[in-house]
């Protein structure tokens, strides 16, 4: 049953001033109701034998309806005034307080007011076009009338006499809208008792979930899925046995705002609809293992699940908002409006001064929410639970670490039994899916409360050939190789919107001078994958990138380099080496790998306007300690621009680039970082180049 006290523990109602109204309306509704039935006196029946039976019982019966005509319309006559003084009263007060522009009414109703998003920014209705969202015609348009057509129907029901009142179907205000009902509720003092109504389906959504806590998990960064690629959060709703032994996981649900794709999409059609809004999201609330199996054994993502700092009857409105929104078709757009805003909105709805998605206006990262929760104390007990391969990859470093010593000889079959998803079911998960295992190694350093923040600016100064110049840069996120690791999944290399500009420092005198300002590289996004196949990890190694960046055509004598677009793939193998940090499941620190790449570049600077290019990349990234990384890259493509009938115009050529970058972390936010270039190919302009860059992150 639909039972405020049952929901919302430690609430104390105060009897209204209207109470007493409500009293008297009970008073007389008992009066007239026992007139209606009582039998008319004997004495003051006509006794005259002329008037037949008929007639009398005639007579009787019509004298019967009338008073019960009278009784009726008087009963209606009395509810009406008194739902119009209680209405009164409320709206009154609604009024002094101004309870329509409320932020919390209105974040109820979807009206973002503090919401900076550039797609939904000095919208002034709610975000929700759907009418069966409103009690009133207007709701979408207008707050005021939205919370006056919930006021009228409370005081409909609350004025409604006793032995009149029908059970509320699902479809009341009641059972539609209980988070509204409950906020107007406890903010206008109404009297609770009239609204002890059943509401069938609600009631047993709320039984079966029974919400006591909420925590938000964090699925760690996974490039073999491009949707969780820049990770993923959701909530754990536990009920009163999950709480008391939070291993005990079979008793919690899951709920994850995803998106609602079509998976008849291909690749490239998926991510431009979830990037523009062209998907609605969708609400899952599932079994928490099954939710849960899916990270640890399907991808195989290291998970951090953090308590969230609310009292139950915050839970509980939370949770009657979501009843509320949980069916809703609201666009879903990857960067702004996710599974991590739809959680940042959640806890605004129950904490309106603190207006935390308004402090994430133009970019929701999950790693970003979480570090923003910690920030503002709204995380309490952290939780790390280790992937099926992080659990092998623990087994795998203490099997090399004794055959190393001398302890122990392990033969490649014991090594790829352990390696072996199929073979080795050592798992965070029971095998029956109920209950957490204990922790048995030692935690991995990659909790995202210590990433540095996702946002990167540089500037450097620089030597190519003979010129000299300044670059400006800026990076909407996300982690490079080169970038402090801590907090991040091991070899994580993702990074999207990032821009350089290049100043040169001209001299007329030269012959060939450069443009003094030119873009040097925009990527939209570029990545790789590694799963080293010397670890435990599953899955390949493979790279991809989308950018416009110069490129020096080796194509022609002294050839100068030229903005180009430019798509790349990559696909091959790594390797890793070195001593693991002791007692946990992260890989050796050292990597190596080898790609093969293809890729295709075109721009009206080139020769013939594109060159197709394959080859081969290799290259080596060693951690030398905590603060100072470098690494090492010789690309080797081959270039073809199509046949040309010009004797001093190559069609075809190897082109060698080998690079090199060596970062050292200041601290969190601060690094400076060196990277030099030698292009081998003969025929360019320029053929090294070296800088030395600031880099600061926020």
């Amino acid at each position: 049953m639909f039972k405020k006290p049952l929901w919302v523990s430690g609430l104390h109602v105060r009897l209204p001033p209207h109470s007493a109204i409500a009293s008297a309306v009970v008073g007389s509704l008992l009066s007239l109701s026992a007139q209606a039935v009582l039998p008319i006196p004997f004495a003051v029946m006509d006794t005259n034998e002329n008037i037949t039976t008929e007639l009398g019982n005639t007579a009787l019966v019509g004298n019967t309806v009338n008073v019960a005509s009278n009784v009726s319309n008087e009963t209606q006559n009395i509810q009406s005034t008194a739902a119009e003084q209680l209405l009164a009263e409320w709206r009154k007060q609604v009024q002094t307080d101004n309870l329509a522009q409320h932020t919390t009414w209105r974040r109820l109703l979807y009206f973002l007011d503090d919401n900076k998003n550039i797609f939904t920014k000095g919208k002034n209705k709610s975000l929700i076009d759907d009418p069966t969202f409103f009690f009133a015609n207007n709701g979408q348009q207008d707050s005021a009338a939205e919370l006056d057509a919930i006021l009228v129907a409370l005081s409909q029901q609350l004025t409604l006499p006793a032995v009149s009142k029908k059970p509320a179907d699902n479809s009341s205000v009641l059972c539609r809208f209980p988070a509204r009902v409950n906020w107007l509720v406890e903010t206008l003092g109404i009297h609770h008792t009239g609204l002890q109504v059943d509401c069938p389906e609600l009631d047993e959504w709320i039984t079966m979930l029974d919400p006591e806590q909420l925590s938000i998990m964090f699925g760690q960064e996974y490039l073999d899925n491009p949707i969780s690629a820049f990770a993923h959060t959701l909530l754990r709703i536990d009920s009163k046995a999950s709480v008391a032994d939070p291993s005990q996981i079979h008793h919690a649900y899951a709920l994850n705002d995803t998106v609602d794709g079509n998976p008849n999409d291909n690749f490239l059609i998926f991510a431009i609809k979830a990037a523009s809004g062209g998907y609605d999201n969708r609400i899952e609330i599932d079994p928490y293992p099954e939710r849960l199996a899916n990270y640890l054994q399907k991808d195989e993502r290291d998970t951090w699940t953090y308590q969230l700092d609310l009292t139950p009857s915050e839970v509980q409105q939370i949770m009657l908002h979501v009843w509320e929104t949980k069916e809703l078709d609201i666009p879903y757009y990857f960067a702004t409006d996710n599974c991590a805003s739809e959680i940042l909105r959640l806890v605004d709805v129950v904490r309106p001064q603190q207006s935390l998605l308004s402090q994430l206006p133009y970019a929701v990262i999950p790693s970003d929410v979480i570090k923003l929760l910690d920030d503002e104390q709204l995380l309490t007990n952290t939780l790390y639970t280790p992937s099926d391969s992080t659990l092998r990859q623990a087994q795998l470093n203490k099997a090399n670490a004794a055959a190393k010593l001398g302890y122990q000889a392990f033969s490649k079959d014991d090594i790829n039994a352990i390696k072996s998803e199929d073979v080795n079911l050592a798992s965070s998960i029971s095998a029956d899916n109920k209950r957490l295992e204990p922790l048995e190694i030692v935690v991995s350093d990659n909790n995202p409360i210590d990433c540095h923040p996702l946002q990167r600016g540089h500037v450097a100064v620089g030597q190519r050939g003979d010129n000299s110049y300044i670059d400006l840069g800026l990076r909407a996120g996300y982690h490079s190789t080169l970038d402090r690791p801590a907090g991040f999944p091991q070899f994580l290399d993702l990074e999207g919107v990032a821009a350089t500009l290049r100043l040169y420092d001209t001299d007329s005198d030269k012959a060939n001078q450069p443009k003094s300002v030119v873009l040097q590289n925009f990527t939209l996004i570029r990545g790789r994958s590694f799963n080293p196949v010397n670890s435990a990890k599953k899955g390949h190694t493979w790279g991809a990138s989308v950018e416009a960046t110069r490129v020096d055509d080796g194509s022609q004598a002294q050839g100068r380099d030229h903005l180009v677009a430019s798509t790349a793939f990559e696909y091959g193998k790594s390797w890793v080496f070195g001593t693991p940090t002791a007692n946990t499941g992260e890989m050796p620190p050292q990597l190596c790998y080898a790609f093969a790449t293809g890729a295709l570049q075109g721009g009206r600077g080139i020769n013939k306007g594109f060159r197709v290019g394959a080859g081969v990349n290799a290259g080596c990234r060693y951690q030398i300690n905590n603060r100072l990384r470098a690494q090492a890259e010789l690309q080797l493509p081959y270039w073809y621009h199509g046949s040309s009938a010009q004797p001093d115009v190559q069609s075809h050529y190897w082109q060698p680039i080998s690079t090199f970058g060596l970062q050292y972390d200041i601290d969190k936010k601060q690094a400076l970082r060196i990277n030099a270039s030698y292009d081998w190919q003969d025929r360019v302009e320029a053929n090294d180049d070296v800088k030395l860059s600031y880099m600061r992150y926020f």
